[in-house]
């Protein structure tokens, strides 16, 4: 390599632009501006020239795609945000500041982070089967007309209206269970509905897949629902029948979708779903030292 850090910039994200601007003020980074469909491509390509870094400027779904590459390698990444979402660089504190987030990509501590692996897909916050996909479908379809607010509110409000239900076949530790379901969510990291919190991790939760998994419900009772987790809590919500929820290293769900949802982003997967936890996966650059004791947690 040169020298310089490969910077692989998502050119379909909201920020390219300001990124591009801003690594070539701070110097030292080698950018690549790629089509979405090329990134998985390009980071083989960069990961096979064996940097020791390697920064992605994207949302969550761009830095996935990356962090699939780069996972169990060695190479470390930082991370710019600059997508719609951007949940994972929240959770390890880095700056929104694009000029800030160049600096700390050169200059950033680093620490391992878990991931979650579903089939041959690597994914670092969430992965859901059923509601979520119709919901993410239905506001893709929107989004043109109402914008990408305005759609989500709709789209939410169609699948309260009208909830599907998906038979779901679970296996945990070699134990079966047959569940009607209207969604099935697994997180990395033990994680929280409560306000304000609201699906983040929970700071020294369990390590492992949290597992969560919505009984047969109406879209009223799935609203109810939510306004009962976010006001009381998951554990509260969990020792009820209205969901099961635990924490596992591995487990398998039996669909007959052939979709799944991966930090926010829809790709097709073909049942059965192979769940698994992968501790220390990745190593990443953050700031501060309180976030980096935040990192796998």
């Amino acid at each position: 390599m040169n020298g310089l850090i490969p910077a692989i910039i998502n050119k379909k994200a909201g920020t390219a632009a300001n990124a591009v601007d801003a690594l070539n003020a701070a110097g030292g980074f080698e950018v690549h501006e790629v089509d979405p469909v090329e990134i998985r491509r390009v980071a083989r390509e960069i990961v096979e020239q064996k940097p020791r870094r390697v920064l992605v400027c994207g949302g969550d779904g761009t830095v996935c795609t990356v962090a699939h590459v780069v996972a169990n390698t060695g190479v470390e990444l930082a991370i710019a945000p600059g997508g719609t979402l951007n949940h994972l660089a929240k959770h390890l504190g880095l700056p929104e500041n694009l000029a800030e987030a160049a600096s700390l990509a050169h200059g950033g501590i680093t620490r391992t982070l878990d991931a979650g692996r579903v089939n041959d897909h690597l994914f670092l916050n969430t992965s859901s089967v059923g509601a979520y996909e119709i919901f993410v479908r239905r506001r893709d379809r929107l989004e043109k007309r109402w914008g990408y607010t305005i759609a989500s509110i709709v789209a939410g409000f169609q699948i309260l209206v009208r909830t599907p239900v998906f038979a779901v076949r679970v296996e945990v530790d070699g134990v079966e269970k047959v569940y009607r379901t209207p969604l099935v969510f697994v997180g990395v990291g033990e994680r929280e509905l409560r306000i304000p919190s609201l699906g983040g991790r929970l700071d020294r939760g369990q390590r492992g897949l949290h597992l969560m998994i919505v009984r047969h419900r109406t879209g009223a009772g799935l609203a109810a629902l939510g306004i009962q987790a976010a006001a009381k809590g998951l554990k509260a919500v969990a020792r009820t029948p209205a969901m099961d929820s635990l924490v596992v290293t591995r487990c398998t769900i039996e669909i007959r979708n052939d979709t799944a949802s991966i930090d926010g982003e829809l790709i097709p997967v073909t049942p059965p779903l192979e769940y698994e936890f992968m501790p220390d996966a990745l190593t990443v650059v953050i700031g501060e030292r309180r976030d980096a004791q935040r990192a796998n947690l």
